[in-house]
């Protein structure tokens, strides 16, 4: 049965760079499993973070299903978006992705979001670990889109602002009853002292800190040339933050 990690968090926290090194640490360290990434966030750019290349989003393959004259005469709906389904996903070496992009027009989704959920739960079952990187909303969770969580990791940055956003994200969570075994606060873009100053607003949070991030150069270089997150060097400050909450956690078990 696959392990399905998912990564929540307001936009702008670092929640992608967590995801890609995430997913970078699992592959250097769990060689020879399967891995499946998947980018639920509307302003997706994980594939930028992973050196991966996009042609296409589910959300712009389901879009196309509401067409009628999209689907090839004597082919059932269903038929066509499960096809299309499997054309939108990206493979390579070490991992395979998906995209969901964002909405594409006014319209009811809930067919093929229903097709979506089942594409999603019979495709993650061929692997050993999934990974989703959730949108702000928690939209694909909140539809269980997403069969079940093993493991969330909710990311704020270094700021009060952030740490109570990072709460609300929780109490979304708990209020949906959704099927998240264990969740995890992740500080990140930290300084000397940052997670001392911010304790009182976590705790209020109720989210078990199980690290931080500390401000990486090195990240913020690699984004300014358009290099994948995923290259970086294993003596990265943000890398060897990311494998310690990752054997704090017990993901690499």
């Amino acid at each position: 049965m696959a392990n399905y990690v998912a990564v929540a968090g307001k936009g702008g926290v670092g929640k992608t760079t967590f995801t890609a090194l995430l997913l970078r640490q699992m592959v250097h360290r769990k060689k020879g499993i399967s891995i499946l990434a998947v980018d639920a966030d509307p302003n997706a750019n994980l594939d930028e973070a992973l050196g991966l290349t996009v042609t296409t989003t589910i959300s712009e393959l389901l879009e196309e299903s509401k067409n009628p004259k999209a689907i090839p005469p004597g082919m059932a709906k269903n038929i066509f978006i499960e096809y299309k389904l499997q054309q939108s996903l990206v493979e390579s070496k070490d991992i395979d992705l998906l995209v969901m992009g964002g909405p594409q027009g006014a319209g009811c989704y809930c067919y093929p979001n229903d097709l979506l959920r089942k594409h999603i739960e019979s495709i993650g079952e061929n692997y050993d670990f999934v990974a989703v990187d959730s949108e702000a909303g928690l939209e694909h969770i909140s539809r269980r889109t997403i069969p079940h969580i093993d493991e969330m990791f909710v990311i704020s940055d270094s700021s009060a602002r952030g740490i109570r956003s990072a709460g609300r994200v929780h109490d979304l969570i708990r209020g949906l009853k959704s099927a998240v075994n264990t969740i995890y606060l992740v500080v990140t873009k930290t300084t000397e002292g940052s997670i001392e100053s911010l304790s009182e607003e976590i705790e209020r949070t109720g989210l078990t800190l199980i690290g931080d991030i500390p401000l990486d150069p090195l990240v913020v270089e690699y984004d300014l040339a358009g290099k994948p997150l995923f290259d970086l060097p294993d003596d990265a400050v943000s890398v060897k933050a990311v494998e310690s909450i990752l054997n704090r956690a017990g993901i690499f078990n």
